[in-house]
């Protein structure tokens, strides 16, 4: 269950409807094509529907509506990990695996984005950095608690003409020349 929660998580359509029904706590694929108008219809229903059959969401309600039945779906699995399963025997392994598909989901959106034959990096304001740092464990979870004020209000938008679709991702590396 756990790979196909990930395969959500880094796959822009589903982990955006993964992430509505979460914060939503239900809604039915109307509701959802609302929100989300980008999303096709037909792709739309084919992901509630992959996603329900892996078991990632359920339904909760059914009502017949004029000759159909509208599925009301809600989110079916735990998404409030506190990563305590990495701790342990194969904690290295696991870690490694759920970042090589989070790295591997941007590279996805990237490679789909330098294929189109109209990029305009500068324009389309993409890019990406490292910043090395030293800082104290106190002074990272203050600047962590900075960029999620920021950030926040960001993930609270909806979509809108002038509002375009962009992931943003951030990684602190483990520190160098760790020693217990």
């Amino acid at each position: 269950m756990e790979k196909k929660v990930m395969e959500c998580l880094t796959h822009p359509i589903k982990c955006k409807l993964l992430l509505e029904l979460y914060s939503t706590g239900k809604a039915t694929a109307k509701q959802l094509a609302e929100t989300y108008n980008d999303i096709p219809q037909a792709t739309l229903y084919r992901y509630l529907k992959r996603m329900t059959n892996d078991g990632i969401l359920k339904i909760i309600e059914e009502n017949q509506v004029r000759g159909t039945v509208e599925k009301t779906y809600a989110v079916a699995v735990e998404l409030n990990s506190s990563g305590q399963e990495l701790i342990g025997e194969n904690a290295g392994d696991a870690y490694m695996q759920m970042f090589m598909q989070y790295v591997f989901g941007f590279m996805k959106q990237f490679q789909a984005y330098c294929k189109r034959t109209d990029i305009d990096i500068l324009k389309d304001k993409s890019g990406f950095s490292l910043a090395p740092i030293y800082a104290t464990d106190e002074e990272l979870i203050s600047a962590m608690e900075e960029y999620t004020k920021i950030i926040e209000p960001l993930y609270k938008n909806r979509p809108a003409a002038d509002r375009k679709s962009r992931t943003l991702g951030l990684i602190i590396s483990p520190p160098e020349n760790y020693k217990k």
